[in-house]
């Protein structure tokens, strides 16, 4: 019966040390999975930003609004600037968070 609830014990850490790997590498930032794509602020849609970027974001999906100006996505190098964006000041993506302007 101890053979029994050692080997449960190391099959529970060996799955638990299996999904921690996992998330590890789910976790690990998309800019250093793509380095032909860069941070753009302010072109992301309610829910569909990449990461976290301040207040009012935790993670991928969490932006509260469209066009915030602290959530990010990630779009091809040299693409930003040129992405329409309503609520930044130039009226499009900005290479770093920014205060919206109102739409």
């Amino acid at each position: 019966m101890k053979t029994t609830t050692t080997s449960r014990y190391a099959s529970a850490a060996a799955l638990a040390l299996a999904m921690g790997a996992a998330l590890t590498i789910a976790a690990t930032p998309a800019a250093a999975q793509a380095p032909d794509k860069e941070h753009c602020f302010g072109v992301a849609l309610k829910g569909k930003n990449d990461c976290a970027a301040g207040p009012g974001t935790t993670c991928a999906g969490t932006s509260k609004m469209d066009h915030q100006g602290n959530a990010w996505s990630l779009v091809p190098k040299g693409t930003c600037e040129k992405t329409a964006s309503k609520t930044s000041p130039t009226g499009f993506g900005q290479m770093k968070a920014f205060k919206e302007m109102k739409s």
